[in-house]
């Protein structure tokens, strides 16, 4: 199923996506939506409308499953995006990755800005690329600017995993996909990382893939 008529006014795009209810068609790679970046939020869909996409976009990311969904994922280039991760994971691999559980956040307008040197690898995929995997190597920490689905202020420290998606979901809304950011040779298809780089951390990955960690 297409994207809604990039034609027609913003409100009216998402009304046609909301009517389809349930949850949203993603986007793949190689759709020109997720290339153009977006623009920022200014009331384009009024406080309601807004909220029931906010909702839609939580039912998606729920129902992929998922830990962030960008509203061009869906097709509709605003910079609008939604986080959430309860971190279901065992105790080794939250320690390695610092993987901790993520409330529920709408973000609106974010930007993001490294906090201190240190950076980290580890596998990522996203919704819009299936089926494969990829290290890439960000900061550990980041401040978020922006607002909530209300209008409030951000501006908080994010570190370990909800850097990782904050980072994520923020770079979708610039037109950045996270194989931009990747390294190359350690593109993997989900079943080779579920059989042979499952453990916390991708160590042995960079070794026997030959590629660098920080």
């Amino acid at each position: 199923m297409g994207t809604p008529d990039d034609r027609a006014p913003l409100a009216e795009r998402v009304e046609q996506l909301l009517a389809l209810e349930g949850p949203l068609p993603i986007v793949a790679a190689g759709d020109p939506v997720l290339r153009r970046g977006t623009e920022p939020y200014d009331g384009q869909l009024g406080p309601a409308l807004l909220a029931r996409f906010v909702a839609a976009l939580r039912v998606t990311m729920h129902a992929a499953p998922g830990v962030g969904l960008a509203a061009p994922q869906v097709g509709v280039g605003l910079r609008i995006a939604v986080i959430e991760d309860p971190a279901p994971v065992p105790q080794e691999v939250r320690l390695a990755r610092e993987r901790v559980p993520l409330p529920f956040r709408v973000l609106v307008n974010p930007e993001y800005e490294p906090v201190g040197a240190r950076r980290s690898g580890f596998f990522e995929g996203c919704l819009s690329v299936p089926g494969y995997q990829a290290v890439v190597v960000r900061p550990a920490e980041v401040r978020l600017t922006g607002q909530d689905e209300h209008g409030r202020a951000l501006d908080e420290v994010f570190g370990g995993w909800p850097a990782r998606i904050v980072q994520h979901e923020t770079d979708h809304l610039d037109g950045t996909l996270y194989l931009d950011r990747a390294e190359p040779r350690s593109l993997s298809s989900h079943q080779a990382v579920a059989e042979r780089w499952a453990q916390p951390a991708p160590e042995r990955a960079a070794r026997e893939l030959g590629f660098d960690l920080p």
